[in-house]
């Protein structure tokens, strides 16, 4: 009984400790160039004042 309760916990310790996670954020490959290239583009598009969002992979004009 002790025996199978000490691989009950090791197996467990085991499971948990390999199926940590990582959480990185979405932006993280993005280059400030990248950004700066599309806020240029999306002045460009949607003119001066109208931009109402600009991240690396994208934009949104008012």
């Amino acid at each position: 009984m002790i025996q199978r309760l000490a691989l009950l916990t090791l197996s467990t310790a085991a499971a948990l400790l390999t199926s940590a996670c990582v959480i990185t954020p979405h932006s993280s490959s993005a280059q400030p160039s990248d950004v700066a290239k599309l806020s240029e583009q999306a002045l460009a598009t949607c003119g001066a004042g109208q931009v109402k969002e600009v991240n690396a992979k994208s934009f949104t004009c008012k």
